[in-house]
């Protein structure tokens, strides 16, 4: 079987690992050189904790485990069980993580809730005073900006992987058959769009306007290296507000009796944070969902985010090192994880992970290649 995938973000390149791993022909097409969207201006979180229960968790576990054979056959995607800890203050955060504890699910997750003196003995540099910490063991990080390159280098070692940058696919001329803007025809039994945010031009005219998808975008920055090992995922009580494992009486308690900080709820902001490989950390994040969206970043989420982070590790925070500014595609049905669509004879729409993406990305590729028939 011939496969054409167009986009190398994380899904697309996964949809490509599958294909490749099960004996098949692979062009993947690719408008940049690189790859240059929301699977590099990310986390790298494997974040299983606070998945929905049902269909959300089990892709996300699913994918957790193919991250980690992923991992050992290529390292340099910096996979990593870290696993993650969100530390909460007083009895109305507390309350919302102990009903997480409580879910039957939440062994699945691998949730615990510890002392303080049980999450520092875990990760030492949370210096700042907390009242409890819920612990997730499931969760995991990767590189964002280098795995996608090192995936690619693996693939680049089958015969049967062809990798084509600074292509922009414009038309679907028949069947399994796309024209680039080099004017070449990509012929193949199965074609898969795996655009990401560019949800204009021909993804528009294939899936028509009201594709169920919308985009979002986010603040994030980076700091110089702190200097000492962080040795979990950190997320901050806010997260709770935003990931529908938390969802709860005892969340509409902390809603009502404990409002987000003005600037987090100006900015429908949370707490996560990752270290890198080179030590440094990845703060965010931010959600922007009204259109036109702004050209530019906005220092008073970066001052809050910073602000938690420093109450948190009780340090002041290392220098930033840079900022930016990403989009990313999501379902407007906050229950599906992926909007998968056949949009012409032999071509398939794939997006709308949102957040969830780089979580997600290895088992919805493996979805859509035993729903093809790979």
């Amino acid at each position: 079987m011939r496969v054409t995938v167009v986009g190398a973000g994380v899904v697309g390149t996964m949809h490509a690992w599958h294909a490749v791993e099960r004996g098949h022909e692979v062009v993947q097409i690719e408008r940049e050189a690189e790859a240059r969207g929301a699977s590099l201006r990310n986390f790298g979180q494997i974040w299983v904790s606070g998945r929905a229960g049902g269909a959300e968790l089990e892709a996300a576990l699913r994918a957790r485990e193919l991250w980690e054979d992923i991992g050992r056959r290529v390292p340099a995607v910096g996979f990593r069980a870290n696993g993650s800890l969100t530390p909460v203050r007083g009895p109305l955060e507390l309350a919302v993580a102990e009903a997480a504890v409580a879910r039957d699910d939440a062994a699945a997750r691998g949730h615990k809730l510890l002392t303080p003196g049980e999450a520092r003995a875990l990760n030492p540099a949370l210096r700042g005073e907390f009242t409890a910490a819920l612990y997730c063991e499931r969760d995991a990080a990767v590189e964002p900006r280098t795995a996608q390159l090192a995936l690619r280098e693996e693939l680049l070692k089958s015969p049967r992987y062809t990798f084509l940058p600074g292509r922009e696919v414009r038309e679907v001329t028949g069947p399994g058959t796309v024209r680039d803007d080099h004017g070449d025809l990509h012929r193949a039994d199965a074609v898969v769009l795996c655009t990401g945010a560019w949800l204009g031009g021909l993804v528009r005219e294939l899936a028509g306007p009201e594709l169920p998808v919308r985009r979002v975008r986010l603040q994030m920055m980076q700091t110089e290296p702190l200097g000492e090992p962080l040795t979990t995922s950190v997320a901050d009580a806010d997260s709770f507000r935003y990931y529908p494992a938390y969802a709860s009486p005892a969340l509409d308690a902390l809603d009502a009796g404990l409002p987000q900080a003005p600037t987090a709820a100006a900015h429908r902001m949370q707490l996560l944070m990752v270290q890198r490989a080179d030590g440094s950390l990845t703060i965010g994040d931010t959600h922007e969902y009204e259109h036109p969206f702004a050209f530019d970043t906005l220092e008073d989420p970066y001052d809050h985010l910073a602000g938690v982070v420093e109450s948190l590790l009780g340090r002041p925070l290392p220098r930033i090192r840079r900022r930016w500014a990403g989009v990313y595609a999501q379902c407007t049905d906050p229950a599906r994880v992926v909007h998968r669509q056949r949009v012409a004879d032999g071509v398939w729409l794939v997006t709308g992970p949102g957040g969830r993406g780089m979580t997600c990305s290895p088992a919805i590729a493996e979805t859509t290649a035993d729903a093809l028939g790979w």
